[in-house]
């Protein structure tokens, strides 16, 4: 299998570069090889998914700083860092815990004592992603979503001893997870409070572990979700599911399941806030002459009334044929871009038509000027 590029290399953006940055190399990138566009391009399609992938990672604040520490490997399951965290470092500085304690560690004091480690703590927040179309975001839609979840596990019930054993309360610490030692510091004497390194902080020492989750007392399980996706929304906002995430230990709260939403760039649109915009092609007659014709719309296809003397960049807005707004009660507009077809490969009859009407407007048709080249002396 080839190897993965770098996330940043794909969407050809600096390592320090900004969430905007990003989010504005994906679209473009995204918008270029869109497969709508391309029907049929393997090439296309194979840079719109790998930078989908890479935009997914590198959007997420949290799946960035992992990436940046390291690389594609943080999102690999086979290299130990799992799912939620990174191996067993849980809340950042592994068995250090806070900064005290680290300090704690090495020198011998710290301010203080490290917090019981038998007390509930709340389990970890999950983040997944949901990729949506266009218009899944603008009118909502429901997605069906798989993520990993830390539970206790189901044959010890979370006490990680085999069936019919309990755990022994550890000698050294007496089941407090913390032991208090001494040593000389240039400030004299000091204590601090550490881990206890016979049973690792946790107060109990199992001889017979449970074969499914060897002693852990928790398995991460795979579970599926059907998530409503609220319509309005827009790239890089999140739905919380509070309570589906990782569980607590010793009997604390389980975390939040955050989904974090992936708008795929749209092949005409584009989205402002709760306005879309979009250019429209003319022809040289339609814009001179006036015209009747179809624009498309999140809704279909509707007429739009273009004027006589229509110049190019000219914008139209059709109202409430925008982005849904978030709380509901109504809609953003759409806002149509006029831009002027220069027709090609024009016979000898409709050169000498365009001609004659260069010569009615009084207009040179020699050299570079003319009815389209005319030039302004400044």
């Amino acid at each position: 299998m080839a190897e993965k590029r770098d996330y940043y290399e794909v969407l050809g953006v600096d390592k320090s570069a900004t969430a905007d940055e990003i989010k504005k190399a994906y679209r473009k990138i995204t918008r270029e090889n869109h497969p709508d566009l391309h029907p049929g391009d393997k090439e296309c399609e194979e840079r719109f998914k790998e930078a989908n992938e890479a935009y997914e990672v590198l959007s997420d604040e949290e799946k960035r700083k992992k990436y940046d520490q390291f690389g594609h490997a943080a999102f690999d399951p086979n290299a130990g860092f799992g799912g939620g965290g990174f191996g067993g470092f849980g809340g950042g500085f592994g068995d250090f815990g806070d900064l005290s304690d680290l300090f704690g560690d090495i020198f011998g004091f710290g301010g203080g004592t490290r917090s019981n480690p038998n007390a509930p703590r709340r389990g970890d927040n999950i983040r997944v992603s949901a990729n949506i179309s266009f218009e899944e975001a603008a009118f909502g839609c429901e997605k069906e979503i798989t993520y990993g979840r830390i539970e206790p596990c189901p044959d010890c019930s979370g006490s990680g001893c085999a069936a019919g054993t309990t755990p022994e309360i550890c000698p050294d610490c007496h089941g407090s997870g913390t032991v208090r030692t001494t040593q000389r510091t240039p400030f004299g004497m000091a204590q601090s409070t550490q881990a206890c390194p016979k049973c690792r902080g946790t107060g109990k020492i199992i001889h017979q572990p449970c074969k499914t989750c060897r002693g852990l007392g928790n398995i991460r399980r795979q579970h599926k979700m059907t998530v409503k996706i609220p319509a309005g929304i827009d790239d890089g906002q999140a739905i919380s599911r509070a309570g589906y995430g990782n569980t607590g230990l010793n009997g604390g709260p389980a975390g939040d399941l955050l989904i974090s939403v992936i708008v795929r760039p749209h092949a005409i649109f584009e989205r402002e806030g709760t306005s879309v915009y979009m250019e429209q092609e003319l022809s040289y007659a339609q814009a001179v002459l006036g015209a009747e014709i179809e624009v498309p719309t999140l809704d279909g296809k509707v007429k739009l009334n273009i004027p006589e003397g229509t110049q190019p960049g000219a914008v139209f807005r059709l109202r409430g044929k925008g982005i849904p707004f978030l709380r509901g009660g109504g809609r953003g507009d759409q806002f149509v871009s006029v831009k002027l077809q220069v027709p090609k490969g024009l016979n000898s009859s409709q050169k000498e038509a365009l001609r004659q009407f260069a010569a009615a407007m009084g207009e040179s048709d020699s050299g570079r000027g003319g009815l389209f080249g005319k030039k302004k002396k400044i």
